[in-house]
């Protein structure tokens, strides 16, 4: 093979060892040579050049620096994923030892070590086409919503349209899929259940997770409500973190166990129903039950359960929908201040979220805090609405479930489409986009 090495051998001209001086001379040539070409490009490229901004470029990472995750790797050393025992089933035999099964698996695929943000968002609807006229439509969006956050956050996402068990359908259906997805996904280290009809209105909110290191289920709800009032709205189990550990696998269990897998379900029903008075419905519920596991086996549970209210982790559409144009507009009034170029700045998705969050901390907590005020409400879920079926409630409208849909999620699209140079024209009217201007909001 001929190498530079090999080619400098054979040349006479280059095998003469020059003078220190003569070599202190062409040095000098080349390196004036080059500065000269350098500067007849740069000064070209400056004439050519339309903008004043300069740019630094600085070398990538090298491979060695990084580790993504090595999809391709699976060692043939047994993890309990061979366990012929093994299921998957909510009513299979319990799984024991679990924390020890997923630090194994984690030890096998370093590349997959989990970390205390790693999240699986999970949410699903029904199998067959909805009822309402514009159901699908509509779970389409709330699902886009859903992949919009997740991308923009970094978590993974699994949406399902299947029952996992034939008796676990409606509000307990989301029980045996969870359980499936802690035994699919063991480098995870969340899993983020969503009800299909919630809305994340704040997509640049940052879920607290170093709050939650001494918790293992995050549940939006009020402890007086629970333990002094005793109602069974006192919590909503429509949106909750639970984490994929020991505890919560035993935790699903006897969950499950007051849902329609349970020879006692009717029993349990008049159970909840004595205990909490205000109970809407005879039949045994998810979010009754919850609320019941709290209240009776507080010693079990509940140091391991956060009630999260400090912040919309969930929240009822009624009382946010119409503050959410009003919130939109104090948004864009101070990124018109001055000192907010920072805010205005144009930046890729990948970072954009983040960088905004940190410059609006500030004025975000003076605003109004979590709840209430002027700050973006992180979630806002249609409870009673169902999009899909059109049997809403009737304390509202079926006309005032759709608008506040289309409103919530036009407003959460537009945080999203900035990133992308658009906005919509006008929120909740399905009236399309605009591009948006160089210093956006300062030249709307």
């Amino acid at each position: 093979m001929v190498t530079p090495e090999t080619e400098m051998a054979k040349s006479p001209s280059r095998t003469r060892h020059p003078s220190s001086s003569s070599f202190l001379t062409e040095t000098l040539l080349f390196s004036g040579g080059a500065l000269v070409a350098f500067l007849l490009l740069w000064t070209a490229w400056s004439f050519s050049n339309t903008t004043t901004t300069t740019f630094t470029f600085e070398p990538s990472l090298s491979p060695k620096q990084c580790h993504p995750p090595n999809r391709h790797h699976d060692p043939p050393y047994q993890t309990f994923y061979d366990d012929p025992n093994l299921s998957y089933s909510i009513d299979g035999p319990p799984i024991t030892d679990w924390d020890a099964k997923r630090r194994r698996w984690l030890a096998l695929h370093p590349t997959f070590q989990s970390r205390p943000d790693q999240v699986l968002l999970v949410s699903g609807s029904q199998p067959k086409p909805c009822r309402n006229p514009m159901g699908d439509h509509l779970l389409l969006r709330f699902l886009k919503n859903k992949i919009d956050y997740s991308r923009i956050h970094g978590f993974q996402i699994f949406y399902n349209n299947a029952l996992f068990h034939p008796k676990m359908g409606t509000f307990w259906a989301k029980l045996p899929l969870i359980r499936s997805a802690m035994i699919a996904h063991p480098e995870s280290e969340w899993i983020y259940w969503v009800d299909s009809d919630a809305a994340f209105t704040d997509m640049e909110f940052d879920i607290p997770f170093d709050k939650y290191r001494n918790h293992n289920l995050i549940v939006h709800g009020w402890s007086h409500l629970i333990y002094e009032n005793r109602t069974w709205v006192g919590l909503n189990a429509g949106i909750f973190l639970i984490r994929n550990c020991q505890w919560s696998m035993e935790f699903i269990n006897v969950w499950a166990s007051m849902g329609p897998i349970s020879p006692k379900y009717k029993e349990w029903g008049k159970i909840q129903k004595s205990v909490f008075k205000d109970k809407a419905f005879p039949e045994s519920d998810d979010q009754t039950a919850l609320a019941y596991l709290i209240l009776k086996e507080k010693e079990k549970w509940a140091d391991k359960i956060y009630l999260e209210s400090e912040y919309y982790f969930e929240g009822y559409w009624v009382e946010i929908v119409g503050r959410l144009v009003g919130i939109g507009e104090r948004y864009l009034e101070v990124e018109r201040g001055e000192g907010r170029e920072g805010l205005r700045r144009r930046r890729a998705e990948v970072v954009a979220a983040g960088a905004a969050a940190g410059e609006r901390e500030g004025w975000v907590k003076e605003a109004g805090g979590g709840r209430g005020g002027l700050r973006r409400p992180f979630i806002t879920h249609f409870a009673g609405c169902q999009p899909c079926s059109g049997d809403h409630n009737a304390m509202y409208s079926g006309e005032n479930c759709w608008e506040g849909m289309r409103t919530a999620l036009d407003f959460a699209d537009d945080q999203v489409l900035r990133s992308f140079g658009f906005r919509h024209v006008d929120v909740g009217n399905d009236s399309g986009v605009v591009g948006l201007p160089f210093d956006y909001p300062n030249k709307a």
